[in-house]
């Protein structure tokens, strides 16, 4: 054995110690989606990640998504789809083939995965013992002839509006790890498609993780520069909201993180999920690897 070698690693292991100890027993949500999930090395290291997290206690909670997936199999049962706004309208036929491809092809993957990485999980979805009860979604347009506001019928897209984590705590204590799809019943008995990010940050809030972490397709929140931001206040992103420096899909992403941090979770963090073993840099390192968002 090269010694040299075996004290890099020993150094590293030091290194991470702090950090066993500090998260040993508390919850971290993690948002798995995007670009990782269709690449079977980036899922092969993800899901050692996750087995590693559960390994020194720490107590990982997955929430995936699956929008690519579920328009290949539209497309594939010749289910048409519309959008309104660059938003999908779920239908009755769109929602079950989402909770079919979610909750069934995409779910069991993750768990596939895991259990060959060492570890064992549990497939659930939002409408399992009760875990998310969710409401219809609502949102407005402005008419560009009129400038009136009108409702958009998004049809079967919902949002939490209730969490009980029972299943949750259950499936942990038994040293098995969650993989959670993002659908949800409604008190009207309907499912519901729910945003992944949305999901997962009511499960972090609920739960009161030490992290809720999205895994994207970009390094963190960047400056005007391109200069990653590596820590933030809610305060931070209202401004960096109104001068412009985020835009786009990343608005929602940190609305996510902002409203599960001021409802409970320890602080919530944006980074690239196709850095390999992103995840542990972030959390057992003193460098970290994305944009850490905290109440102070």
């Amino acid at each position: 054995m090269d010694l040299s070698d075996a004290s890099t690693k020993a150094q590293t292991l030091i290194e991470a110690l702090p950090y066993f100890q500090r998260y040993a027993g508390r919850s971290f949500v993690v948002k798995y989606g995007g670009n990782a999930m269709g690449d079977d090395e980036a899922a092969r290291e993800f899901a050692e990640d996750v087995v590693l997290l559960k390994a020194v206690g720490i107590n990982p909670v997955v929430v995936h998504g699956g929008g690519p997936q579920i328009g290949a199999m539209l497309e594939k049962l010749g289910v048409e789809t519309q959008f309104i706004d660059g938003l999908r309208v779920t239908d009755k036929a769109t929602a079950e083939v989402a909770e079919m491809v979610l909750s069934g092809a995409i779910n069991k993957s993750i768990v596939g995965s895991i259990a060959r990485a060492g570890g064992k999980a549990v497939g659930l979805s939002g409408k399992d013992g009760g875990l998310v009860t969710a409401r219809k979604v609502e949102r407005t347009t402005k008419d560009p002839e009129s400038n009136i506001e009108k409702a958009l019928d998004l049809g079967f897209v919902g949002e939490p509006s209730a969490v009980d984590t029972t299943i949750i705590e259950k499936v942990t204590a038994s040293g098995m790890i969650p993989v959670v799809a993002p659908i949800g019943s409604g008190e009207d008995g309907h499912t519901y498609n729910i945003n992944a990010d949305t999901m997962a940050g009511a499960l972090a809030a609920a739960l009161g993780a030490a992290r809720l972490l999205l895994l994207t397709d970009v390094d963190g929140v960047l400056d005007k520069q391109g200069k990653l931001l590596t820590d933030l206040t809610p305060q931070d992103i209202g401004k960096l909201r109104e001068d412009g420096t985020i835009s786009g899909g990343m608005i929602p992403k940190l609305e996510t993180c902002v409203s599960a941090v001021e409802a409970g979770c320890e602080a919530a963090v944006v980074l690239d999920g196709r850095v390999p073993h992103a995840m542990l840099l972030e959390f057992f390192t003193a460098r970290g690897a994305g944009t850490l968002i905290s109440a102070a």
